[in-house]
């Protein structure tokens, strides 16, 4: 804590109402996102992945074009490398956690993906050789507990396949994460513009393996074959979960701090386990109910070591 912040200031009468008028939409990103992981089942086969993905990020991919033609042009080579670099990493997350879904629960799945608030700051520790605070190892303790009794729900068995893709999103997202603070020539490039390309390369790779014979059905089938509660499906993924989101924490950064975005974002998987306990009738059992609070537990402790660490 600065020197400056220890010191109280007067705190004008409409304070708190203006500060509520800002966590309500980002409090909101966090429902839909947690929301997307029954939605993205709701519309999604094993077969029909590949083209959800694809109609997904062209539906929204324009907008964006549009939005920040200018940034675009503005972009230095450099930028642009780099955008699409995490772009194909961006590409690897979307197609494990909508494969993952497709093979678990929405509540799994969204709980699971919560590990990345553990996984990422335990990564960074091993790449800068720094020792994470003996709290953040424990808060990741209580979460991997978590996880394991999350997915033995029913008793004691192995984890599906989907468990186990989810677990490898999360760590994906880690690496992301990291890819963002280390590649150079990204720092120094707006949110809008960086968005733009990974999301431009991520749907290259989904269109280019859909050119495949056996990755399933193609995007136009698909469409064709969507009813209204399909289409309805898929533009809440694009223009609530992405679009909104994006715009909506874009705008609260400015208005609030980082650190108050990325805790009512951390409610994320809570609002999962309730979608999917209240919508899609998920069971997790005692043993899951448990291993749903070690989560939110171990993530929640976690998040505030690894702030009273940095600051």
């Amino acid at each position: 804590m600065s020197a400056s912040s220890s010191i109280a200031a007067p705190v004008p009468l409409g304070a708190p109402r203006r500060a509520w008028l800002t966590d309500l939409p980002v409090l909101l990103v966090a429902v839909v996102w947690g929301a997307s992981y029954l939605a993205a089942k709701g519309i999604t086969t094993t077969h029909t992945v590949i083209a959800v993905l694809v109609l997904r990020f062209a539906v929204v991919l324009p907008v964006l074009v549009v939005a920040g033609r200018a940034r675009l042009r503005a972009l230095s080579a450099a930028q642009w490398r780099g955008a699409a670099a995490l772009g194909l990493i961006l590409s690897g997350i979307f197609l494990l956690e909508t494969y993952g879904v497709v093979h678990t629960s929405a509540t799994n799945a969204g709980l699971i993906i919560s590990l990345t608030m553990i996984f990422t700051p335990l990564a960074e520790a091993a790449v800068t050789r720094v020792r994470p605070p003996r709290a953040f190892l424990g808060a990741a303790a209580l979460s991997v507990a978590g996880v394991v009794l999350l997915t033995q729900g029913g008793g004691f068995t192995a984890p599906s396949l989907g468990d186990l893709l989810m677990l490898l999103a999360a760590l994906a997202r880690t690496v992301h994460v990291l890819a963002m603070s280390r590649i150079k020539a990204v720092r120094s490039a707006d949110s809008l513009s960086l968005t733009t390309v990974q999301l431009g390369s991520a749907v290259a790779v989904f269109a280019v393996i859909a050119a495949f014979p056996g990755t399933g059905s193609s995007p136009w089938a698909v469409a064709l074959d969507f009813g209204p509660r399909e289409w309805g499906g898929l533009l809440f993924l694009s223009v609530f979960c992405t679009l909104f989101a994006f715009f909506v924490q874009m705008w609260a950064v400015r208005r609030s701090s980082p650190s108050r975005v990325s805790l009512l974002l951390g409610t994320e998987p809570l609002w999962a386990a309730a979608a999917g306990i209240a919508l899609a009738g998920d069971r997790p059992g005692i043993l899951g109910l448990a291993g749903a609070i070690l989560v939110l537990a171990g993530t929640s402790w976690g998040r505030r070591a690894a702030d009273d660490d940095a600051g």
